[in-house]
Order: C-alpha cells, then structure tokens, then sequence
C-alpha cells in the first residue's frame, strides 16, 4: 500500500546461552547478578562509635610533640642576614640577592644539600634587597648554602654555625661570587635551574592531557620525548647564535632520536662569529644542566670527529625528569676551558654530544649555557 511503512520484522526464533559450567554444582557463593548487594555490609555508625571508644582508651592524638627530640620554638635558633651578589662583568656594585634561596643544612661541599636526605634543613627566600630570615631552626651544627636566580653555581659560608637554644645568629653582608673569568660573549637561557624558558612542543593529540592544555606548565604532557624525533627527523638541532630563539629554537631536553624501533644518541651544535681571537687566552664556557638522567655531555669545538673530546661529564645523573614530565632535577654546573688556538676568526661551533642510547628516557636538561672571552 502506498504510504504504508516499510521496515524490517525479522524472526530470530529462540536464542540459547550456556553459561560455562564443566560439571555438578558442589556449593556455591553469591548471586551471579553482576552486584555484591546480597553481601554483609557492617553498620557504619557502630564501626565509628567503636573506633571513637578505641581512640578514647588507647588516647589516641599526636604524641610527637611531647617527645624530647621535638623541640619547642623558645629551643631553637634563628638566622638573619643579607646576601649580596659580586660579579664585576655585571656591575661595578654590589647586586641584591634579589629571591635568593638561602637554607641551613648539614655541613657538606658547595651544592651538598641537593643530595642530603638524613637530617635537617631549614630554607628560605630573601626579598628584593637579598634580606633573609631563617627561623625555628632545631639545634645542631650547619653550613649556610644558597643559590641566586640569575647567577650560575652555589654559595656555601666557609663557617659551619652551631645553632643553640633561644640563639639569634646575625651573620650580616655575605657575599657570593659567581663562577666568572671574562665578559660574556654569548649566553643561551636563563640561569634559574629550569629548563621551562624553552621550547616545549604541543604533545601528540592522542596524549593530551587537557588538565595541562593552555597551561604554564605545559611540560607536563606525556610523550614529549618523542616529539623531537618528529621535529628533527633527519639532523639534530642547530643553534645560531644572534638568529636563533632559545624560546623558540632549543629543544627544552635533549633526548634520543628515535629511528626504527631504535634510539640513538645527538649532537647539538651552537654555532657563532668571533670578530677577532685572542689565540694565547683561554675562553670558558660554562654549561648548567637542570637535569640529567643516565646521560653524558661530551664538548667538542669546530670538530665533531674527534676521539676524545675536549670535555666529557662521564655518566650522570638519576632524574629521570623526561619521563616523569618534569622540568629539573638536581643542579649541574660544568666550566670548559677552550683554548684561543681551537678558534677562529669567523664562524664557530659548539657540539653538544649526548650519547647515551640504551633508552629514550636519557638525556639532559639545559638551564644554562655561556662563552666568556679571557679575562681583561
């Protein structure tokens, strides 16, 4: 009939399941319902009544407090000072240790406290003016460390303190001097030991993590490893120096290439102009990793064949920064001296070598790398 609805009516007759059964019942749990609503559920109010009464006898609060190895504020010790920065290629003048991280931790070398984890730390950051306090320290002996954003390496007071009970410690103006021979000539980053001032690619669409999409963090991505593979397929990274943005144009790890299944190791270059070489001085470049993990950093100058290079980091680092999304790890600072004579006058690289492949989780991060000229 004209108009009359045309659908399907399809008769599948009677349909059979077998559940899987290989014999006779001998007993059973349950109902096999896909719910555990047939199950005892015990009476929440009793189990809190019953664990309130627990508490009650047993006097079940914080103790730590009344332990003799807790001790009370009027028992412990204060710090204050000032934290003054000289570095005579920045400013004729003293510079403020403006938001400098300044702590007390148990005495070790420069940079100890990074791997200390048995004992004590207190820390704290300076105000503008590098003014810091550092309170309710507990007592015991301890080196004064810190580190200035802005500024390569650490500081560490030649003096261990002893903090006793009640005791207000003035230490006044100490003076940090940064690692520096010679004027800067070229500098990459930012020396705040993090690598987030570089680029950090979008992620691969299907690993997006949306908590991070228009976000600050946006290393925080997974599978951002292999994103360099995909951005330099066929040669590593090259930076030129005066052309290049490290925002833009510096991978912000350096990490393995993946070709075939297999990871292998890469080469970075910086490439630069002298005007002039001074061929009897020695020129310094100093490199800041804020992280490493199972990697090594090998230098070499104008030549990426040769054996042995002009610097090697041996093997570094436990970070493991790249697969866990992060941006830092523990601080390295490395200073390589090139002589004048591997110069020329002209065009200039730096090859970076990270050739530790076994993995595409190893690999370093950079914070910060600069060329000094020789001292005036």
């Amino acid at each position: 009939m004209e108009g009359a609805d045309r659908g399907s009516n399809i008769e599948v007759g009677d349909i059979v399941y077998e559940p899987p059964r290989d014999g006779p019942t001998l007993w059973e749990i349950g109902i096999p319902d896909r719910s555990a609503a047939e199950f005892y559920v015990p009476d929440p109010d009793l189990f809190l009544r019953l664990s309130l009464k627990d508490m009650t006898n047993r006097a079940y609060i914080p103790i730590f407090p009344a332990s003799e190895d807790f001790q009370s504020s009027d028992q412990r010790g204060n710090v204050n000072g000032r934290l003054l920065v000289r570095d005579k290629y920045v400013s004729d003048d003293y510079i403020p240790g403006n938001s400098a991280y300044v702590g007390l931790a148990p005495p070790g070398e420069v940079g100890s406290w990074q791997r200390e984890c048995k004992d004590y730390q207190f820390w704290s950051r300076a105000d503008e003016e590098g003014y810091f306090s550092i309170n309710n320290i507990h007592t015991g002996n301890y080196n004064l460390y810190a580190w200035v954003p802005g500024f390569i390496g650490d500081y560490r007071n030649e003096v261990a303190f002893t903090i006793t009970p009640g005791s207000n410690i003035e230490v006044g103006d100490i003076v940090y001097e940064p690692p520096r021979d010679g004027p800067t000539l070229w500098e990459i980053g930012i020396p705040d030991r993090s690598a987030a001032e570089f680029y950090v690619p979008d992620p691969d669409p299907k690993y997006v993590n949306k908590l991070f999409v228009n976000h600050p963090d946006r290393f925080r991505q997974y599978g951002l490893w292999d994103r360099y593979s995909e951005l330099y397929p066929g040669e590593d990274l090259a930076y030129t120096v005066g052309l290049s943005d490290y925002r833009k144009d510096w991978f912000f790890a350096q990490v393995n290439r993946k070709n075939d299944n297999k990871y292998e190791g890469t080469t970075w270059q910086i490439k630069f102009k002298l005007d002039t070489v001074n061929e009897a001085g020695v020129y310094k470049l100093r490199v800041a990793l804020a992280s490493a993990n199972l990697a090594e950093l090998q230098v070499r100058v104008n030549n990426p064949n040769t054996n042995r290079p002009l610097f090697s980091s041996g093997l570094i680092g436990r970070d493991n920064s790249i697969a866990r999304h992060g941006i830092h790890g523990l601080y390295w600072l490395y200073s390589v001296d090139i002589k004048g004579a591997i110069l020329v006058q002209g065009d200039n690289t730096v090859y970076l070598k990270q050739p530790r492949n076994a993995s595409p989780f190893q690999g370093l991060m950079y914070d910060y790398i600069r060329l000094e000229a020789p001292p005036n």
